[in-house]
């Protein structure tokens, strides 16, 4: 399992999520430009001493970025207030890359093209989106869920015969 940020500009939640991608061991994609300086003190706070315990690989552009995910053979799942389906009903893959955007302003349609899949986590009516930090926990939460809890099933399955 992978988060990638797309072009993030709030170093807290770029922190915030990296510390979650330590501590569930899920890997971290940055896709520049980033709209601040890796050694923005906001970032490391937000990071703690967690930075230290997440595989993060910064791919200098989208171009970059999608030359890396189609040589790993990932599907890319777009979260987006404009998704087609809720991010509850889809079936995740242990393989896949959860893409978030850029807190003003998304993706590209360059990139929302690409996507394998464009998933909404569902709220309120009238109400814009959620921090992206809480998106991200959401969805890798419920990604996680199902991947690991098969990846269980299936050894416990092999251990009875």
């Amino acid at each position: 399992m992978h988060i990638a940020l797309f072009q993030p500009d709030i170093p807290q939640n770029t922190g915030t999520i990296l510390r979650l991608c330590a501590c569930l061991d899920v890997a971290a994609h940055i896709v520049e430009p980033a709209g601040f300086p890796t050694s923005d003190r906001h970032f490391r706070r937000a990071g703690m001493d967690y930075l230290d315990h997440v595989a993060i690989t910064r791919h200098d552009s989208w171009s970059k970025f999608q030359q890396w995910r189609n040589e790993a053979g990932s599907r890319l799942l777009l979260f987006t207030t404009k998704g087609a389906g809720s991010y509850l009903d889809f079936r995740y893959e242990s393989d896949d890359v959860l893409l978030f955007g850029r807190e003003s302003a998304g993706v590209t349609d360059e990139v929302a093209s690409v996507a394998d899949a464009r998933l909404i986590i569902p709220i309120r009516p009238g109400l814009r989106s959620l921090n992206v930090a809480m998106a991200a926990a959401m969805a890798l939460g419920e990604a996680l869920r199902q991947t690991r809890h098969a990846t269980q099933s299936e050894m416990r399955s092999k251990e009875r015969w």
